[in-house]
């Protein structure tokens, strides 16, 4: 029995001694990150009117795009001119080979009564990012006119997103 209690001993001055003898020391550090606002935009595809002989009525064509911008960010799309257009409420799709030109219109309805433009708070479209895709509707027009020449007519209008 007095070896038991002397052993008994032994491992409570063990026990005593490496709990004394252990030390903890913590910290703590911080996950961030910074959102800043930011939009992305897919490229239409091109507005085709198709072929015709004779314009005698509207030829109406659409397109899409998408735009996607973080969760809350204002945004605006813009249609110029196009590089033959003198404005963009006087659009021209030009013959590849003649001097020869078609007038054409955008619109930012289906009813074709709001021109697309440049000007931030008259013609453009605006919207708020979700942070999901937003899919935008370019409505096209030809109005009727007298015959134009026979060919091939284009025009390269540039898009602009500004956030």
């Amino acid at each position: 029995m007095k070896n038991y209690v002397k052993l008994a001993g032994m491992v409570a001055a063990v026990m005593v001694s490496s709990a004394a003898s252990a030390t903890t020391v913590t910290t703590s550090f911080n996950a961030k990150i910074a959102i800043v606002a930011a939009c992305t935009m897919t490229t239409p595809a091109d507005i085709d009117f198709g072929s015709t002989g004779l314009i005698t009525a509207n030829i109406d064509q659409t397109t899409t795009m998408n735009v996607t911008c973080t969760n809350t960010t204002p945004y605006n799309v813009g249609l110029d001119k196009g590089t033959n257009g003198a404005s963009v409420t006087a659009r021209l799709m030009k013959h590849t080979t003649l001097a020869a030109t078609i007038p054409y219109s955008l619109y930012t309805n289906s009813t074709r009564t709001s021109n697309w433009g440049t000007t931030i708070g008259t013609d453009t479209v605006a919207g708020t990012g979700s942070g999901t895709a937003q899919t935008l509707t370019i409505y096209g027009r030809v109005a009727p006119q007298a015959a134009p020449n026979p060919g091939s007519y284009t025009d390269a209008v540039t898009v602009t997103l500004t956030y």
